[in-house]
C-alpha cells in the first residue's frame, strides 16, 4: 500500500482538500482556456482580488486585517510589546547639522520650524536607548517573548525604536500603513515582523492588543490620536492600566494644557496620573521595571 493509500485509510487524515491544494487544481484546470474559465466569475473567491476589493467586502477585509497580524505575532512567539509612538519628522542627531545648514536661507518662520525639530533630535536618541534596554533584558514568560519593541514602522522616532532593538541584537515589529504619499518601512524593522495596514483603526488595535507599556514622544496628529485613544480606553475602564511614558514635558505642556482640562472639570484630576513624565530612557525603563516588579 502506498503512502497516499495509507493516508486515505487513516481516521485522522482530513477528507477535504486544503484551499492551497484546491487553488493548484484550479490552476491546472485553466491550462485549457474556454470562455467560461476565462471569465472573472470563474475565479475562486479567495483568489479573486477584484472581488475582495469590492465595497461590499469591507467587513471581510476588516477581519483579514485583524487576523493576519495576530497570527504572525502569535507564531513569532510575541507575548507582549513595548510600543513606541512619535513624530515622523524629527531628524536623527547625525542629520541635525545638515538640517540646520539647509535651513539657513529659509524664511524665518520655516527656519524656526527646522530648528525646533532639530532641538527634538535628542528624543531620537532616547527612543533608541529605551528600545535597546528593553531588548537587552530579553524577558521570556509563559514561553513567549515580552516587551518586544514595536513602532509604526516609519522614519524618525519610529526608526529609532527599531534601530535600538536591532543594535541590541534583537527583533522588533513595525506596523506600517498605506498612505497616499510614498512610505516604506525603515531598514531596522525585522522583515518577517514588518506588517502593513489599510485601516488605521485595525492598526491601532494591534498596537494595543499586546501593549504592556507605551512610550510617547513628541509628535503630530497621528501621535495625538494614538495617545488620546489610549488614555480614553484606560480612563473609561475598557483597558487595564499600563505604563504610559510621556517623553518631553516641555513639549507636551506647551501643546496640551492637561491641568486646564482638569480645572475645567471635563476630566478628573486623578486622570493626570494615567501617564508619567519622562526625559530619559533610563528613567522610563526604571519606572517600567518598578510597575511590573521586574527587579531590573
Amino acid at each position: 500500500m502506498t503512502e497516499e493509500e495509507k493516508r486515505e485509510h487513516c481516521i485522522a487524515e482530513r477528507k477535504f482538500y486544503a484551499a492551497e491544494q484546491e487553488a493548484k487544481f484550479e490552476q491546472k484546470g485553466l491550462e485549457v482556456q474556454t470562455p467560461q474559465t476565462e471569465h472573472p466569475s470563474y475565479k475562486l473567491a479567495f483568489q479573486d482580488t477584484d472581488f475582495l476589493l469590492r465595497e461590499e467586502l469591507r467587513p471581510v477585509r476588516f477581519q483579514l486585517e485583524l487576523l493576519k497580524p495576530e497570527m504572525v505575532l502569535d507564531e513569532a512567539g510575541v507575548g507582549s510589546m513595548l510600543v513606541m509612538y512619535g513624530s515622523a519628522r524629527i531628524p536623527p542627531p547625525e542629520a541635525a547639522e545638515t538640517a540646520l545648514e539647509g535651513a539657513k536661507d529659509l524664511p524665518d518662520d520655516e527656519r524656526k520650524v527646522v530648528e525646533s525639530l532639530v532641538a527634538k533630535s535628542k528624543y531620537y536618541d532616547e527612543a533608541r536607548k529605551l528600545a535597546t534596554l528593553a531588548t537587552e533584558k530579553s524577558i521570556i514568560e509563559n514561553g513567549k517573548r515580552q516587551f518586544v519593541v514595536c513602532s509604526g514602522g516609519g522614519p524618525s522616532i519610529m526608526e529609532a525604536a527599531n534601530r535600538g532593538a536591532s543594535e541590541a541584537g534583537g527583533e522588533s515589529i513595525g506596523l506600517n500603513i498605506i498612505l497616499p504619499h510614498e512610505q516604506a518601512p525603515n531598514q531596522y524593522v525585522t522583515p518577517y515582523l514588518s506588517l502593513n495596514f489599510h485601516y488605521f483603526a485595525l492598526r491601532k488595535m494591534h498596537f494595543l492588543l499586546r501593549a504592556r507599556a507605551v512610550a510617547v514622544f513628541p509628535g503630530g496628529f497621528g501621535t495625538f490620536d494614538e495617545l488620546f485613544e489610549l488614555l480614553t480606553l484606560i480612563q473609561t475602564g475598557k483597558m487595564k492600566p499600563i505604563p504610559i511614558l510621556l517623553f518631553g514635558k516641555e513639549f507636551w505642556t506647551r501643546v496640551v494644557n492637561f491641568e486646564a482640562i482638569a480645572e475645567e472639570g471635563t476630566i478628573s484630576k486623578k486622570d493626570l496620573d494615567l501617564f508619567r513624565w519622562c526625559e530619559t530612557a533610563e528613567e522610563a525603563w526604571a519606572y517600567l521595571c518598578e510597575f511590573y516588579e521586574l527587579g531590573c
